[in-house]
């Protein structure tokens, strides 16, 4: 018996506010409810499975084919790696560190030294506008634009013509090595663009995160012998810790058209997917439509995947917070999240409610395993859900 369990992570795909949202000013964001009813939205897959059978999303089917919940987060934040972290057991009671005035000048003073090029902006930007707004000048001195954004990041865009891809990695490590706490930032991005004016942005982005403060499901399975694939960005978010193949993708459909190969061939473990355009490309940008018609895009997959799981196989989809396009913000939003659960021996149509925390997800992979939990959080529910 080979077991195989497929994490695929709708990055930022929420399902209506937390509690606590007004605490980041997130009050009335639904990230589902904005893009539900758009004409490009049509998601016959995920309606069967249970979607729309959530606590709180309403619109469901009589006889759901998954089992399903309401994810609410525990850690202190909305970002893309304590979500990631917390799904894999790490919760993290302090948020981590943001700058909504830009980084300290001491902090850009030893950068500039560290990499012998200047840095201009130095505050919070959106990635598309800030090309268009100091493009031109880095093209002309060979400046680094570094900004920031409402999420725990440090990101350094350059023209590849002018800086080549591998010495903006270089400049990433460098801000790697120098941000740790106080300004121990999430992650480090480089953000490369090319072309002339108004420029845009390639496909070559690059995440330098934090490790871990703690071992993850991600290493308690590699300990004990099992696989762990990523795919998408779950490689930078975790720093490699624990991941046995990276699989680099540079679109939804890319990692799509990976995760369908992996799962046409043999191996024993977990494949953890990250799909990072719902946020990247369309949350951040306000594009309802363009979400939609994402959302469309992954149904679509789905339902060649189902039918090709195999008996011992299990998928899970979730997200790490949400980032609802039809707010005026284009900033994550502090949401629930969906869990749907399913697979031959998984049992259809289990409402598991609202989960106190993100990381039963990591408990319930790791029972599946047989795996301990150690020091792991997350209670988890696959005695509920399984045959």
């Amino acid at each position: 018996m080979t077991k195989r369990f497929f994490l695929i992570v709708l990055d930022s795909f929420g399902v209506g506010e937390l509690p606590d949202a007004y605490l980041w000013h997130d009050e009335g964001s639904n990230t589902l409810g904005a893009i539900r009813n758009h004409p490009n939205f049509n998601c016959p897959e995920l309606k069967k499975l249970g979607l729309f059978n959530i606590d709180g999303v309403g619109g469901g089917v009589a006889s759901p084919e998954a089992s399903y919940a309401r994810m609410r987060e525990k850690s202190m934040g909305k970002d893309t790696t304590i979500g990631h972290w917390e799904i894999a057991g790490v919760v993290s009671p302090d948020p981590l560190p943001t700058y909504p005035n830009g980084f300290p000048q001491e902090l850009i003073k030893e950068f500039e030294q560290k990499t012998g090029r200047r840095v201009i902006c130095n505050k919070p930007y959106s990635g598309t506008e800030v090309i268009k707004d100091y493009g031109r000048e880095h093209v002309e001195t060979g400046a680094l634009i570094v900004y920031t954004s409402a999420d725990s990041v440090f990101q350094i865009a350059a023209h590849e013509d002018i800086v080549p891809v591998q010495q903006l990695y270089e400049y990433c490590e460098i801000a790697r090595k120098m941000l740790v706490p106080p300004h121990g930032v999430g992650r480090v991005i480089a953000r490369p663009f090319n072309g002339e004016y108004p420029y845009v942005r390639t496909p070559n982005r690059h995440d330098f995160s934090l490790e871990p403060p703690a071992d993850t499901m991600i290493n308690l399975l590699k300990n004990s012998g099992y696989d762990t694939i990523s795919v998408g960005k779950i490689f930078d978010i975790f720093a490699g810790s624990g991941i046995t193949e990276s699989n680099r993708t540079t679109s939804n459909t890319h990692g799509m058209q990976v995760t369908k190969e992996i799962q046409n061939r043999d191996f024993s473990g977990l494949c953890f997917v990250n799909l990072v355009d719902f946020d990247m490309k369309y949350g951040h940008r306000n594009d309802v439509a363009g979400y939609a018609a994402a959302a469309t895009e992954f149904d679509n997959f789905l339902g060649g995947f189902l039918k090709d799981m195999r008996k011992d196989d299990v998928l899970l989809i979730t997200a790490d917070h949400g980032c609802d396009p039809s707010t005026p913000s284009t900033d994550h939003s502090r949401e629930y999240t969906p869990m749907l659960i399913c697979g031959p021996r998984i049992k259809s149509g289990i409402n598991l409610g609202t989960r106190s925390s993100f990381s039963d997800i990591s408990a319930t992979v790791l029972e599946y395993f047989g795996v301990g939990q150690q020091n792991t959080f997350g209670k988890s529910f696959l005695g509920e859900v399984y045959k």
